[in-house]
């Protein structure tokens, strides 16, 4: 049920002290969430699920809190009103005493102005009673009139000191004590006139605000002129209270331990305090000869370079080694849109930089088209595909009907020509008495154990049906190869892997375990940068091959404390595995999978020139070389 506006502005200063004594300090965000909250009339749980992005966990206990606040303060709300409603009684009775007075005035000739002391009255009186002009009523009448006057003030003035000493602990109703309305001065001096003394009403002291002193510095101080620290705002959104907090905790993190903490048995002296303050920034020199050698190691990178490529030229000359060729690859140079260059950057490895394309002469260039003769693929794939024939459920169901009815046939043929006996009726304990008839009648009891012997008979005949079907050990195993080895008759079809880094024995074993799970050939050579893993198989097998080598094994590792060296680190971060080439072969060229270790390119090069296979090794040393030359 929601509340009425007044009050939940009651409620306001109760919760702004909760929140600050959950948090550590005043949040206006989270007081106006919860008042708005219990404003809508929400249930615990709603109102939980509102405040706990402010609160986090202490959400709960502040929304029970609130509410058993919001309990009493209905439960004080219903004597409040009783209290009110009895305040306002009490006024009226005093308002009408008051006019009564009033009126009794008039119409005994006071004046309001002129306070009715006792002389006053006593002249009156005096008056009334010698019968003086203007007077019209008797002495004794006079007397009594007055005395009521004087019994109503008095207990007016009474009624009045109780409600003001009442008032007085509810400033907010109808105004502090010491604002005394003109009707409660009259009663008063009444009162003392007539020599009654007043009720003494205690008058509970009003907590003001502490006022603000500022000295000359413009510094707010106390009484005593200390310096008063002031209250500091406070961030209200979720993000600074978690950064002030974190300060909060970095700085009790920097505080030196205590001499107590150090004396106890827990405190670890071999553990590093970092001090308080952060150390002062000073100048940071470089050694003497830092740029010097800097710049040796410069001009000793490009000698090496400029000796590598004059030996790369040599070797090609006398044809050491062929991949020495694309060791030399370099960048390609800008050319603008339309610029012809001089000399394409493949053809500089044979021309000279001097050289120029119309002194060249070749021989046995034409501007002829040269058709190469056409060769016959290894495998013939011009065999017609056949189809296989799939039926639908209808199809299916009568096919196997007919097949069931020619069975039948034959059986009953049999049995007319009298070459087999005629089956026993099929009974069951559903159908005993439908089959049997009268027997079953008879003897019940007898019939019942034909019948479950019949059954078991019937049962044990299938399971043994059932157990000469079954496969053997062997034959299972067989029927398990023979479905994971494919027909390769028609050609092999192989794949070419290159990994940056092939170290990890976790990853060897994958690439072996499932080689020879799906029943792939081949070999991995294992060199710097060109780990080169070869399989061959059928078309089913190379797919899941492929899934694993390319999605399943995260090649990429993250280094730790053990590793060698940085380069080992980088390589590992940066691995990678790229499928260089797949097609097809007539045959295998290899076994069983197995790892072969060349610290050499020449080693395995003539690895795979063995089994007939080194263009393999040359087409991923040119990819690994590609590769460098774009990084």
């Amino acid at each position: 049920m929601s509340l009425p506006k007044r009050e939940v502005e009651e409620l306001r200063p109760w919760v702004e002290r909760t929140v600050k004594k959950v948090l550590g300090f005043s949040e206006p965000t989270v007081v106006t969430a919860a008042l708005h909250c219990v404003g809508k009339g929400l249930d615990k749980r709603k109102t939980t699920d509102q405040l706990r992005p402010f609160l986090d966990d202490s959400a709960g206990g502040f929304v029970e809190r609130l509410f058993e606040a919001l309990e009493e303060s209905r439960s004080s709300r219903g004597k409040g009103d009783k209290s009110r409603k009895r305040d306002i009684k009490i006024k009226q009775m005093m308002e009408a005493a008051t006019k009564q007075i009033e009126e009794r005035k008039k119409q005994l000739s006071f004046t309001p102005s002129v306070p009715s002391s006792l002389d006053q009255m006593s002249r009156l009186l005096g008056a009334s009673a010698g019968g003086g002009v203007g007077s019209t009523l008797a002495p004794s009448q006079a007397a009594s009139f007055m005395n009521d006057a004087i019994e109503k003030a008095r207990k007016a003035a009474e009624l009045q000191a109780r409600i003001q000493a009442q008032l007085a602990m509810k400033p907010g109703i109808l105004g502090a004590i010491g604002n005394t309305g003109p009707h409660n001065v009259v009663a008063l001096a009444n009162l003392h006139a007539m020599g009654i003394a007043p009720p003494k009403v205690e008058v509970k002291e009003v907590n003001k605000p502490t006022p603000l002193i500022l000295d000359e510095k413009g510094r707010t101080v106390d009484a005593s002129g200390k310096e008063v620290e002031l209250t500091h705002r406070m961030p209200t959104l979720k993000a600074n209270i978690r950064a002030v907090k974190r300060e909060q905790f970095r700085q009790q993190l920097k505080e030196k331990p205590g001499e107590e903490l150090e004396s106890t048995s827990y405190f670890d002296q071999r553990v590093l305090v970092p001090p308080s303050q952060r150390p002062r920034k000073t100048f940071k020199f470089h050694d003497q000869g830092r740029f010097e050698k800097i710049a040796q190691r410069i001009r000793t990178k490009a000698q090496l370079e400029m000796l590598q490529n004059e030996i790369a030229q040599a070797a090609k000359k006398t044809g050491i080694q062929a991949s020495t060729k694309l060791a030399l690859i370099a960048p390609r140079k800008e050319i603008g849109e339309g610029e012809v260059p001089h000399i394409e950057w493949w053809d500089s490895y044979i021309l000279n930089a001097d050289t120029k394309f119309e002194e060249l002469e070749l021989f046995g260039v034409t501007n002829l088209v040269e058709h190469p003769a056409q060769i016959n693929p290894p495998v013939d794939t011009d065999k017609p595909v056949t189809l296989g024939v799939y039926l639908t459920k209808k199809e299916q169901k009568k096919l196997r009907r007919q097949t069931r009815r020619e069975g039948q046939k034959e059986l009953q043929e049999k049995v007319r020509l009298g070459l087999m006996p005629p089956p026993e009726p099929k009974v069951r304990i559903s159908n005993l008495m439908r089959v049997l008839g009268t027997e079953a009648v008879q003897d019940p009891t007898k019939v019942e154990a034909h019948v479950k012997a019949q059954m078991a008979k019937r049962q044990k005949a299938h399971e043994e049906a059932n157990a000469a079907r079954k496969l053997t050990a062997e034959q299972r195993k067989e029927k398990k190869v023979k479905k994971l080895k494919e027909d390769i008759s028609d050609g092999v079809h192989i794949a070419v892997y290159r990994i940056r880094n092939l170290q990890n024995p976790a990853k060897k074993f994958k690439v072996e375990a499932n080689a020879s799970q799906l029943y792939l050939t081949g070999t991995v050579v294992l060199h710097r940068d060109v780990n080169l893993v070869v399989v061959e198989g059928g078309p089913k097998s190379q797919k899941k091959f492929k899934r694993l080598m390319m999605h399943r094994i995260k090649w990429v590792e993250h280094s730790s404390k053990r590793d060698d060296t940085d380069a080992d680190n980088d390589t590992k971060r940066n691995n990678k595995c790229w499928l260089i080439w797949e097609g097809t072969a007539k045959e295998r060229s290899f076994g069983d999978m197995k790892f072969k270790q060349c610290p050499t390119e020449s080693m395995a090069r003539d690895h795979f020139k063995k089994h007939g296979t080194e263009h393999y090794w040359d087409l991923a040393l040119s990819h690994s070389v590609l590769e460098t030359a774009d990084d």
